[in-house]
Protein backbone atom coordinates (compact mmCIF):
# COMPACT_ATOMS: atom_id res chain seq x y z
CA UNK A 1 0.00 0.00 0.00
CA UNK A 2 1.58 3.33 -1.08
CA UNK A 3 1.96 5.70 1.42
CA UNK A 4 -0.93 8.28 0.66
CA UNK A 5 -3.41 5.76 0.38
CA UNK A 6 -2.11 4.30 4.15
CA UNK A 7 -2.79 8.64 4.92
CA UNK A 8 -6.29 7.99 3.99
CA UNK A 9 -6.63 4.96 5.58
CA UNK A 10 -5.42 6.44 8.83
CA UNK A 11 -7.90 9.69 8.43
CA UNK A 12 -11.29 7.01 7.53
CA UNK A 13 -10.48 5.20 10.50
CA UNK A 14 -10.22 8.15 13.01
CA UNK A 15 -13.76 8.58 12.19
CA UNK A 16 -15.52 7.90 14.81
CA UNK A 17 -18.54 4.99 15.10
CA UNK A 18 -17.52 4.01 11.73
CA UNK A 19 -20.58 1.34 10.75
CA UNK A 20 -19.86 -2.21 11.68
CA UNK A 21 -21.24 -5.49 10.14
CA UNK A 22 -24.07 -6.83 12.07
CA UNK A 23 -23.69 -9.35 14.09
CA UNK A 24 -25.66 -12.04 12.68
CA UNK A 25 -23.97 -11.15 9.29
CA UNK A 26 -20.88 -11.94 10.69
CA UNK A 27 -21.80 -15.50 11.53
CA UNK A 28 -23.78 -15.99 8.73
CA UNK A 29 -20.08 -14.94 6.79
CA UNK A 30 -18.30 -17.70 9.08
CA UNK A 31 -21.08 -20.46 8.39
CA UNK A 32 -20.74 -19.55 4.62
CA UNK A 33 -17.70 -20.83 4.06
CA UNK A 34 -18.72 -24.42 4.29
CA UNK A 35 -20.53 -26.16 1.35
CA UNK A 36 -22.07 -27.62 3.72
CA UNK A 37 -23.85 -24.47 5.14
CA UNK A 38 -27.71 -24.99 4.36
CA UNK A 39 -30.12 -22.04 3.51
CA UNK A 40 -31.93 -23.15 6.50
CA UNK A 41 -29.19 -23.02 8.70
CA UNK A 42 -28.20 -19.38 7.66
CA UNK A 43 -32.59 -18.56 7.93
CA UNK A 44 -31.91 -19.38 11.79
CA UNK A 45 -29.00 -17.53 12.14
CA UNK A 46 -30.56 -14.48 10.19
CA UNK A 47 -33.76 -14.63 11.82
CA UNK A 48 -32.54 -14.54 15.39
CA UNK A 49 -32.56 -10.77 15.21
CA UNK A 50 -35.98 -10.32 14.08
CA UNK A 51 -35.96 -6.50 13.68
CA UNK A 52 -33.11 -6.90 11.37
CA UNK A 53 -34.67 -10.02 9.74
CA UNK A 54 -38.12 -7.80 9.26
CA UNK A 55 -36.55 -5.24 7.34
CA UNK A 56 -35.00 -7.69 4.53
CA UNK A 57 -38.36 -9.03 4.56
CA UNK A 58 -39.82 -5.79 3.45
CA UNK A 59 -37.29 -4.96 1.34
CA UNK A 60 -37.83 -8.35 -0.51
CA UNK A 61 -41.01 -7.64 -1.01
CA UNK A 62 -41.27 -3.88 -1.81
CA UNK A 63 -42.08 -3.18 -5.88
CA UNK A 64 -38.37 -2.69 -6.24
CA UNK A 65 -38.25 -6.83 -6.41
CA UNK A 66 -41.66 -7.05 -7.53
CA UNK A 67 -41.95 -11.01 -7.18
CA UNK A 68 -45.79 -12.44 -7.90
CA UNK A 69 -45.85 -14.19 -4.73
CA UNK A 70 -45.12 -12.96 -1.09
CA UNK A 71 -41.94 -13.87 0.46
CA UNK A 72 -42.72 -14.73 3.86
CA UNK A 73 -39.15 -16.53 5.02
CA UNK A 74 -35.79 -15.50 4.93
CA UNK A 75 -34.90 -19.09 3.65
CA UNK A 76 -37.17 -18.51 0.64
CA UNK A 77 -35.39 -15.26 0.25
CA UNK A 78 -31.90 -16.48 0.07
CA UNK A 79 -33.29 -19.45 -2.15
CA UNK A 80 -34.37 -17.07 -4.36
CA UNK A 81 -31.78 -14.79 -4.09
CA UNK A 82 -28.28 -16.54 -3.75
CA UNK A 83 -26.55 -15.97 -0.09
CA UNK A 84 -24.40 -13.51 -1.11
CA UNK A 85 -27.40 -10.87 -2.41
CA UNK A 86 -29.53 -12.00 0.87
CA UNK A 87 -26.37 -10.96 3.06
CA UNK A 88 -25.55 -7.49 1.35
CA UNK A 89 -29.56 -6.89 1.92
CA UNK A 90 -28.65 -7.48 5.56
CA UNK A 91 -25.64 -4.79 5.42
CA UNK A 92 -27.51 -2.32 2.77
CA UNK A 93 -30.41 -2.10 5.37
CA UNK A 94 -28.33 -2.10 8.86
CA UNK A 95 -26.78 1.10 7.25
CA UNK A 96 -29.65 2.71 5.63
CA UNK A 97 -31.51 2.31 8.99
CA UNK A 98 -29.00 5.31 10.30
CA UNK A 99 -30.05 7.51 7.41
CA UNK A 100 -32.02 10.91 9.03
CA UNK A 101 -35.16 11.80 7.18
CA UNK A 102 -33.18 14.55 5.53
CA UNK A 103 -31.07 12.32 3.64
CA UNK A 104 -33.75 10.39 2.33
CA UNK A 105 -32.57 11.77 -1.45
CA UNK A 106 -29.51 9.53 -1.23
CA UNK A 107 -32.07 6.49 0.10
CA UNK A 108 -33.83 7.44 -3.55
CA UNK A 109 -30.57 8.09 -6.17
CA UNK A 110 -29.18 4.72 -4.36
CA UNK A 111 -32.13 2.80 -4.87
CA UNK A 112 -32.42 4.15 -8.79
CA UNK A 113 -28.57 3.38 -9.27
CA UNK A 114 -29.63 -0.61 -8.18
CA UNK A 115 -32.46 -0.24 -10.36
CA UNK A 116 -30.43 0.80 -13.26
CA UNK A 117 -27.92 -1.41 -12.78
CA UNK A 118 -30.06 -4.31 -12.50
CA UNK A 119 -31.77 -3.49 -15.89
CA UNK A 120 -28.19 -2.84 -17.32
CA UNK A 121 -26.88 -6.60 -16.06
CA UNK A 122 -30.48 -8.65 -17.28
CA UNK A 123 -28.67 -7.48 -21.26
CA UNK A 124 -25.37 -9.25 -20.47
CA UNK A 125 -24.29 -12.77 -19.99
CA UNK A 126 -21.62 -12.41 -17.91
CA UNK A 127 -23.08 -10.27 -14.43
CA UNK A 128 -26.11 -11.54 -11.90
CA UNK A 129 -28.55 -9.16 -11.78
CA UNK A 130 -29.28 -9.13 -8.80
CA UNK A 131 -25.79 -8.98 -7.48
CA UNK A 132 -25.37 -5.52 -9.49
CA UNK A 133 -28.30 -4.12 -8.30
CA UNK A 134 -26.58 -4.40 -4.43
CA UNK A 135 -23.62 -3.33 -6.02
CA UNK A 136 -26.10 -0.09 -7.14
CA UNK A 137 -27.78 -0.01 -3.42
CA UNK A 138 -23.85 -0.15 -2.09
CA UNK A 139 -22.13 2.08 -4.05
CA UNK A 140 -22.60 5.23 -1.99
CA UNK A 141 -22.35 3.84 1.16
CA UNK A 142 -19.73 5.86 2.19
CA UNK A 143 -21.89 9.21 1.44
CA UNK A 144 -23.91 7.84 4.94
CA UNK A 145 -20.89 8.23 6.87
CA UNK A 146 -19.27 11.78 5.56
CA UNK A 147 -23.44 12.58 6.06
CA UNK A 148 -23.87 11.56 9.18
CA UNK A 149 -20.53 10.99 11.10
CA UNK A 150 -18.62 14.22 9.43
CA UNK A 151 -21.38 16.17 9.77
CA UNK A 152 -19.56 19.46 10.08
CA UNK A 153 -17.19 18.38 7.20
CA UNK A 154 -20.83 17.47 4.93
CA UNK A 155 -21.79 21.00 5.91
CA UNK A 156 -18.24 22.59 4.12
CA UNK A 157 -18.72 20.37 1.32
CA UNK A 158 -22.43 21.73 0.62
CA UNK A 159 -20.51 24.86 0.54
CA UNK A 160 -17.93 24.28 -1.75
CA UNK A 161 -20.39 22.49 -3.83
CA UNK A 162 -22.29 25.66 -3.69
CA UNK A 163 -19.68 28.28 -4.18
CA UNK A 164 -17.11 26.71 -6.83
CA UNK A 165 -20.22 24.42 -8.73
CA UNK A 166 -18.47 20.76 -8.31
CA UNK A 167 -19.85 17.32 -7.72
CA UNK A 168 -19.46 16.47 -4.71
CA UNK A 169 -16.93 13.69 -5.28
CA UNK A 170 -14.58 16.73 -6.47
CA UNK A 171 -15.97 18.75 -2.94
CA UNK A 172 -14.95 15.90 -1.23
CA UNK A 173 -11.35 15.75 -2.09
CA UNK A 174 -10.77 19.57 -1.34
CA UNK A 175 -12.62 19.64 2.15
CA UNK A 176 -11.33 16.20 3.28
CA UNK A 177 -8.88 14.89 1.07
CA UNK A 178 -10.31 11.55 0.61
CA UNK A 179 -13.92 10.54 -0.93
CA UNK A 180 -16.75 9.01 -0.56
CA UNK A 181 -15.21 5.69 -2.29
CA UNK A 182 -12.62 5.59 0.13
CA UNK A 183 -14.86 5.38 3.49
CA UNK A 184 -16.64 2.95 1.33
CA UNK A 185 -13.70 0.58 0.07
CA UNK A 186 -12.44 0.35 3.61
CA UNK A 187 -16.02 -0.45 4.81
CA UNK A 188 -16.36 -2.89 2.15
CA UNK A 189 -12.68 -4.86 2.76
CA UNK A 190 -13.67 -4.53 7.07
CA UNK A 191 -16.77 -6.36 5.92
CA UNK A 192 -15.18 -9.10 3.87
CA UNK A 193 -17.95 -8.59 0.76
CA UNK A 194 -16.87 -9.98 -2.65
CA UNK A 195 -14.93 -7.93 -5.12
CA UNK A 196 -18.25 -7.86 -7.24
CA UNK A 197 -19.33 -5.56 -4.80
CA UNK A 198 -16.00 -4.32 -3.04
CA UNK A 199 -14.54 -2.76 -6.45
CA UNK A 200 -17.71 -1.10 -7.77
CA UNK A 201 -18.26 0.49 -4.29
CA UNK A 202 -14.62 1.69 -4.46
CA UNK A 203 -14.13 2.86 -8.30
CA UNK A 204 -17.63 3.77 -9.39
CA UNK A 205 -16.51 7.52 -9.96
CA UNK A 206 -13.07 5.79 -11.49
CA UNK A 207 -14.19 2.92 -13.14
CA UNK A 208 -11.09 2.04 -15.46
CA UNK A 209 -8.96 1.42 -12.14
CA UNK A 210 -10.92 -1.39 -10.99
CA UNK A 211 -8.43 -4.18 -11.14
CA UNK A 212 -11.29 -7.34 -11.48
CA UNK A 213 -14.44 -6.79 -11.63
CA UNK A 214 -14.08 -4.47 -14.22
CA UNK A 215 -17.58 -5.13 -16.14
CA UNK A 216 -19.80 -4.69 -12.87
CA UNK A 217 -17.58 -1.35 -11.78
CA UNK A 218 -18.62 0.03 -15.72
CA UNK A 219 -22.40 -1.13 -15.51
CA UNK A 220 -22.58 0.80 -11.56
CA UNK A 221 -20.64 3.95 -12.98
CA UNK A 222 -23.28 4.01 -15.87
CA UNK A 223 -26.56 3.22 -13.63
CA UNK A 224 -24.70 6.02 -11.59
CA UNK A 225 -24.50 8.79 -14.81
CA UNK A 226 -28.33 7.25 -15.42
CA UNK A 227 -29.78 7.95 -11.82
CA UNK A 228 -28.29 11.10 -11.70
CA UNK A 229 -29.67 12.34 -15.50
CA UNK A 230 -33.03 11.38 -15.26
CA UNK A 231 -32.72 13.41 -11.85
CA UNK A 232 -34.02 10.41 -9.12
CA UNK A 233 -33.04 11.32 -5.58
CA UNK A 234 -30.00 13.30 -4.87
CA UNK A 235 -26.22 12.50 -5.31
CA UNK A 236 -25.54 15.61 -2.69
CA UNK A 237 -24.93 17.96 -5.72
CA UNK A 238 -27.29 19.16 -8.48
CA UNK A 239 -25.11 18.62 -11.16
CA UNK A 240 -24.61 14.65 -13.30
CA UNK A 241 -21.70 13.51 -13.07
CA UNK A 242 -19.36 12.96 -16.11
CA UNK A 243 -19.59 9.78 -18.11
CA UNK A 244 -16.64 7.85 -18.48
CA UNK A 245 -16.62 6.39 -22.32
CA UNK A 246 -14.54 3.64 -21.76
CA UNK A 247 -16.84 2.66 -19.31
CA UNK A 248 -19.71 2.71 -21.20
CA UNK A 249 -18.44 0.63 -24.13
CA UNK A 250 -17.00 -1.69 -21.13
CA UNK A 251 -20.76 -1.95 -20.33
CA UNK A 252 -21.63 -3.33 -23.49
CA UNK A 253 -24.27 -1.00 -24.14
CA UNK A 254 -25.01 0.90 -27.42
CA UNK A 255 -27.06 4.23 -28.08
CA UNK A 256 -29.98 2.35 -28.89
CA UNK A 257 -30.13 -0.51 -26.37
CA UNK A 258 -29.04 2.74 -23.85
CA UNK A 259 -32.61 3.85 -24.96
CA UNK A 260 -34.11 0.87 -24.13
CA UNK A 261 -32.72 0.64 -20.98
CA UNK A 262 -33.75 4.55 -19.98
CA UNK A 263 -37.99 3.41 -21.08
CA UNK A 264 -37.71 0.28 -18.58
CA UNK A 265 -35.84 2.55 -16.21
CA UNK A 266 -38.41 5.20 -16.06
CA UNK A 267 -41.21 2.50 -16.25
CA UNK A 268 -40.20 0.90 -13.09
CA UNK A 269 -39.47 4.32 -11.54
CA UNK A 270 -43.26 4.90 -12.39
CA UNK A 271 -44.11 1.95 -9.33
CA UNK A 272 -41.42 2.06 -7.24
CA UNK A 273 -42.33 3.26 -3.84
CA UNK A 274 -39.14 4.80 -2.58
CA UNK A 275 -39.80 6.57 0.48
CA UNK A 276 -42.61 4.02 1.72
CA UNK A 277 -39.45 1.73 1.53
CA UNK A 278 -37.45 3.72 3.40
CA UNK A 279 -39.68 4.89 6.10
CA UNK A 280 -40.55 0.89 6.20
CA UNK A 281 -36.24 -0.15 6.93
CA UNK A 282 -35.97 3.14 9.46
CA UNK A 283 -38.99 1.82 11.51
Amino acid sequence: MDLEKEKIRRKIRSIKSLPTLPAVAQKVSKLAESDKTSASQLSTIISQDQALSGRVLRLVNSSFYGFPGRISNISNAILLLGFDVVKSLIISVSVFEMMEKGIIGLWEHSLGCALAARIIARRLKDCDPEELSVAGLLHDIGKVVVSIQLSDSYEDIKQTIREQKIIFYEAEKKVLEFTHEDIGSWLAESWNLPVNLLEPISYHHQPLKAPKAKLQTAIVHVADFLTRAVGFGSGGDPWTPPLNHKAWERSGLTIQTFDEVIREFNDELETLEARSMFEGLSS
